[in-house]
């Protein structure tokens, strides 16, 4: 173990630097989960569910501050009660998808807000969760970011089937027999997961950015639900590490640059695509 961490030490740039090291695994971690759900999201045009739980999630973070409990955890369990929350609005009816949306969205950051207030947050520990701050990523909290980003993937992959068929047709996955209402859930549950882990990479603010760009920029070149989450994977990480380097050089916000890198490469593959359909 020590040689590996005087190998670690001995690399060149930022990949010689402790913090950073944790920072780029947070962020591949954040890059292939975010994608990952960001694609069923955008499939079921649900991409603003993303930007509603990570309000959501900003007033668990507020919370934990005031509790002085881990805001990573406290962030977690008011994104899955969000999500949750917003599923049960949707399927009964009693509001659409965007209001019940909207509804947590405003409550999330309302209620963040003056927890926030409450507690004494200064304004970088504030500004860390709102924007992002992967340079004080700490060592427990890269291994569980990459505990939950393993969840997501392990269950995206054991329910793909199930999955691709919900955002195929809902009416007719629940024609045969299948646990649509329970498929949502767990989707939606998913979705607060990979909200908190994208979270500490772009801040809640900032966060539907790595779900969803990486995502349209895959649909434009990608045939097939499978390729599409690859391409998406592919697309996220890659800007995720470019705008983290960046960052480091330019001595600039991480989660700005990285959702900076982002639409860059959704801007390159769309005038890619549109030369090539004419």
């Amino acid at each position: 173990m020590d040689g590996l961490l005087q190998a670690a030490a001995s690399l060149p740039g930022p990949l010689g630097l402790d913090f950073m090291q944790r920072a780029y695994l947070a962020g591949l971690v954040a890059g292939v989960a975010a994608p990952v759900i960001g694609t069923f999201l955008v499939l079921r045009r649900l991409s603003l569910l993303a930007d509603g739980l990570g309000h959501a999630a900003f007033a668990g973070v507020a919370g934990a501050l005031l509790l002085g409990a881990n805001p990573v955890l406290g962030a977690l369990a008011a994104a899955v009660l969000g999500s949750l929350g917003i599923e049960r609005l949707r399927s009964a009816g009693r509001a659409p998808g965007d209001a019940a949306v909207a509804i947590y969205a405003s409550l999330g950051l309302g209620a963040g807000l003056v927890l926030a207030r409450l507690a004494g947050a200064g304004n970088i520990d504030l500004f860390g969760y709102l924007f992002g701050s992967l340079v004080t990523v700490r060592p427990g909290d890269a291994a569980l970011l990459a505990a939950m980003g393993a969840l997501v993937v392990a269950g995206v992959a054991a329910f793909y089937k199930e999955l691709l068929a919900l955002v195929v047709d809902e009416e007719t996955a629940l024609a045969s027999g299948l646990p649509v209402a329970w498929l949502n859930r767990g989707l939606a549950v998913l979705a607060a997961v990979t909200v908190v882990v994208a979270m500490r990479v772009v801040g809640v603010l900032l966060v539907a950015a790595l779900m969803v760009l990486p995502v349209t920029a895959a649909l434009q070149v990608a045939r097939g639900l499978g390729r599409t989450l690859l391409y998406a994977a592919a697309f996220s990480t890659a800007s995720v590490l470019a705008g983290l380097t960046l960052a480091y050089y330019l001595d600039v916000p991480a989660g700005a640059m990285i959702v900076v890198t982002c639409a860059a490469a959704w801007a390159l593959v769309s005038a890619a695509a549109g030369r090539r359909a004419s």
